[in-house]
């Protein structure tokens, strides 16, 4: 799952311990009599998986390519003790320039099946900006409004994706939790659960996912039929909004909004208002077109994140009294 993710939390799995390689060896040849060796690898480079380009490397790295291997591997971990990750996209995280010392769960499951009432069951490693094009070519509507947010569907459930509505009005958010109907988790206790809405405790930019290590391993969307070029009419005003707001993640990697949103004011305008749009701490910037994004300009480092994450801090609270709280998960060691 992308999108915002828990902070790491630090385990005595290899930092703590006085022979470091003989641990990570052992979880290795553990994990391998579990696993599909040919897809677990170590000391894997994590820069590249994630939207923002920055990050170590993770001790163990395990590609998960269905449903039933995700469950597995994260099953197997907690039974042998591994600290990790799950990771979708990689967006909305910043990985710490020493990695993560533990094992990195790249999800990218993605079967799919579409039903004739408007169900579509889909694994959650499944990328949006693929499954969006899929379902308008089929005439079922809800999925488009969010075209152009980098996101898997587990990313999209575990943070509630959401985006205005369509224009002209723009009158309201709109929540992916609107066409969720259920999803299948696997529970932090080891059970498989199908559970509804009202278990996901949806709210703005959150769901139960952050509060409990629960995972989700597919997700069942209820959507509606609709008109083909009324849904493509919506992704390309969407999509060039977007194009306005945002810098391109293919010129200036980015991991989307650094702070939550505040109430009745922007954390970007703040940001702006302290004459911070476009200051640079070493190969991070604060992007001149979105002062609550924060660009990689092609060697910054976490550390270059960080400092410029505490450098628009304080300036916001020293001037307006307004505390910034970073929305973006840090993950590894810094």
């Amino acid at each position: 799952m992308s999108a915002r993710v828990a902070q790491y939390r630090r385990t005595p799995f290899l930092s703590d311990m006085s022979d470091s390689g003989k641990a990570r060896s052992d979880s290795f040849g553990q994990l391998k009599t579990r696993l599909d060796a040919k897809r677990l690898k170590r000391d894997e480079p994590l820069a590249q998986y994630t939207t923002f380009r920055i990050g170590g490397p993770a001790d163990l790295f395990y590609d998960a390519t269905s449903t039933e291997d995700l469950a597995g591997a994260v099953t197997a971990a907690r039974e042998l003790g591994i600290e990790y990750f799950v990771l979708g996209l990689g967006a909305n995280i910043l990985v710490g320039d020493k990695g993560f010392r533990g094992l990195v769960i790249r999800n990218t499951s993605s079967h799919l099946k579409f039903f004739d009432d408007g169900k579509l069951w889909v694994e959650s490693g499944a990328v949006m900006a693929k499954l969006i094009p899929q379902a308008v070519e089929r005439s079922w509507s809800g999925l488009e409004h969010y075209v152009g947010i980098p996101s898997t569907v587990g990313g999209a459930v575990w943070q509630n994706l959401h985006f205005l509505s369509p224009a002209p009005e723009r009158e309201r958010t709109m929540f992916i939790a609107e066409i969720f109907k259920s999803a299948e988790l696997l529970t932090h206790d080891g059970r498989r659960e199908t559970v509804d809405r009202d278990y996901m405790q949806f709210g703005y930019d959150t769901s139960t996912l952050h509060k409990q290590r629960d995972i989700a391993l597919a997700v069942t969307f209820q959507l509606d039929p609709g008109d083909k070029a009324v849904m493509h009419r919506i992704m390309q005003e969407n999509l060039s909004w977007r194009g306005g707001k945002h810098p391109w993640l293919e010129y200036h990697p980015s991991a989307g909004s650094i702070f939550k949103k505040i109430e009745g004011v922007g954390a970007g305008r703040l940001i702006d208002q302290v004459g911070l749009k476009g200051f640079r701490q070493g190969d991070a910037q604060i992007s001149h077109i979105h002062a609550n994004i924060m660009v990689n300009l092609g060697k910054a480092t976490a550390k270059d994140v960080r400092d410029l994450i505490t450098i628009a801090q304080s300036k916001v609270e020293e001037r307006f009294n307004q505390h910034l709280e970073v929305e973006i998960g840090f993950i590894g060691e810094f």
